[in-house]
């Protein structure tokens, strides 16, 4: 805490990272006691300048913020919470206050890691509120054995469209593009239907990234460590 760069007015700028998806959720101010309480309670606080007092995040509206870990940056004049977002994050009912896009390239999909998070979080709301021409909703209520039969299917269509790939791996030709194009398809066909699988035994995408950050870690032969180091 002593640390900690407090600027003339004794704040420090906190952005707010969703732990489960890594999006950005908001920026607020924290003075000392605003920090100091986040740490003690596990709850965020923060200082609002407008009011020129601590506010409780998600006291008056229900959606707080459970800190999973703070960090500061190199200088010391910014904090990272890493949170878990109960509700939205913003006022205006957003799950995140930075949902306007100035760039002309808005509907360009950049491949966010996020969106795995998001998958999870559509098909959990399916179970709890199926729709009748929801083909998730046909998955969860039919079971485990008919999800288990579809991920058997894509798989081989993961390794029929990678081998069909393999041999043009460093083709630039448009052939080639479709090619790879098709190993993304049907991989993605796989993973929604692992996040199926997932959430039909009580797992989140998160148990398994975490299950990977504990693999990184280990280091060794397999010999001596078992498979553990085989995703790395």
């Amino acid at each position: 805490m002593k640390d900690i760069k407090f600027d003339g007015r004794g704040l420090v700028p906190a952005v707010v990272q969703e732990g489960c998806s890594g999006k950005i959720l908001m920026v607020a101010y924290m003075n000392e006691e605003a920090l100091q309480r986040t740490v003690e309670s596990g709850d965020a606080w923060y200082y609002s300048r407008s009011r020129k007092a601590l506010w409780h995040k998600g006291e008056t509206s229900g959606h707080f913020q459970r800190v999973r870990s703070i960090a500061v940056d190199c200088d010391a004049d910014t904090i990272l919470l890493t949170v878990d977002q109960i509700g939205a994050a913003c006022h205006t009912g957003h799950k995140s206050c930075f949902f306007r896009s100035m760039t002309e390239w808005e509907k360009s999909y950049t491949g966010s890691l996020s969106i795995l998070s998001d998958l999870s979080q559509e098909i959990s709301d399916k179970r709890i509120h199926p729709t009748e021409k929801s083909y998730t909703s046909y998955l969860l209520q039919t079971g485990i054995d008919k999800i288990c039969k579809k991920i058997g299917e894509e798989s081989a269509e993961v390794i029929i469209a990678a081998k069909n790939a393999d041999p043009v791996a460093d083709d630039k030709s448009e052939q080639a593009e479709d090619l790879r194009l098709e190993v993304c398809k049907e991989s993605a066909d796989l993973l929604y239907h692992l996040a199926v699988l997932w959430e039909d035994t009580g797992v989140t995408v998160n148990d398994v990234m975490k299950v990977l950050e504990e693999r990184s870690h280990v280091k060794g032969n397999k010999k001596t460590v078992g498979h553990l180091d085989k995703t790395f």
